[in-house]
């Protein structure tokens, strides 16, 4: 049975091939894509097999895809592109006979409301009509999104933000590689489910403060800021307008539930409860 990670040179793909080796995976019988053959490398060094392809170029993917299986469809990290790029390997699948992807989506895609969420959808939609099995993988925030950031709260003992005191159930990358390992092995029919994936104790961006500050020893404060002042504050520092704009509503919506989840898939699919927020802090303190 032979797996297909696209993506793999990225953070969660390479995460992913982790885990899947650590699960006892035949190095041989995985494929990593990625669009350099350099950063590529390392992992062909492990035993996988490597191949070169572009989520723009479809033909790059029909020959990277050739004699694949299963295939985990990392979701692009180019906003605005995604859904152009994922339906390019949607058809690549298509056109050599892969019988399962499983995508990495977003919590509560259909129901949160987020304009982050959009491509992900239409993604979504693209495999319920493509005629392969897929499965969907809908990963909540994850905890790097926060703790990448502890500097510049340490920094300025604030933490910025538009999300009152809506909850967020984060997880690491790490947890939901494991997630993603553990369906691609899985002997089970996983064709046609849906896993709403999240951290289990879901917390609000003053709670985060209030952990961000007791870990590094001194007070860090989380200040709810209006959201065009938030925008801006975004767009002066760096941040491209249209990504401080969805950022922005990914705070708005956390405020109504968007990124809460209570499912409960997490924890079953990696058979332990996922890293909490406390410990994701301490981890990149240390680091």
């Amino acid at each position: 049975m032979k797996i297909a990670i696209t993506g793999a040179t990225g953070q969660l793909g390479r995460l992913v091939i982790d885990a899947l080796l650590q699960r006892g995976a035949d190095p041989a019988q995985l494929v990593a894509i990625g669009r350099s053959a350099e950063k590529l490398e390392p992992l062909a060094g492990k035993g996988l097999q490597t191949r070169v392809a572009d989520y723009n170029v479809e033909a790059s993917l029909v020959a990277a895809l050739e004699g694949v299986d299963k295939l985990l469809l990392i979701s692009s990290s180019e906003v605005g592109q995604r859904a152009t790029q994922h339906e390019n390997v949607i058809t690549a699948a298509q056109r050599v006979n892969v019988k399962l992807i499983a995508y990495t989506s977003i919590a509560n895609a259909l129901t949160g409301n987020m304009k982050l969420a959009q491509e992900h959808i239409a993604t979504e939609h693209l495999l319920a009509g493509s005629g392969i099995g897929y499965v969907l993988l809908r990963n909540g925030w994850y905890s790097e999104n926060y703790t990448d950031q502890l500097l510049g709260y340490l920094n300025s003992k604030v933490v910025l933000g538009a999300a009152a005191d809506g909850k967020i159930s984060a997880a690491t990358r790490a947890d939901y590689a494991e997630a993603a390992a553990a369906v691609l092995l899985s002997e089970a029919g996983e064709a046609g489910k849906i896993y709403e994936l999240g951290g289990d104790k879901p917390f609000t961006l003053s709670q985060l403060a209030g952990a961000v500050g007791a870990a590094a020893g001194q007070d860090v404060a989380y200040q709810d800021m209006d959201p065009e002042k938030l925008v801006e504050i975004y767009t002066e520092s760096g941040v491209p307008a249209v990504f401080a704009d969805i950022l922005v509503d990914t705070d708005l919506r956390i405020r109504e539930g968007a990124l809460e989840v209570h499912s409960g898939d997490l924890a079953r699919l990696i058979g332990r409860a996922p890293t909490s927020l406390g410990k994701a802090i301490k981890d990149a303190l240390a680091r």
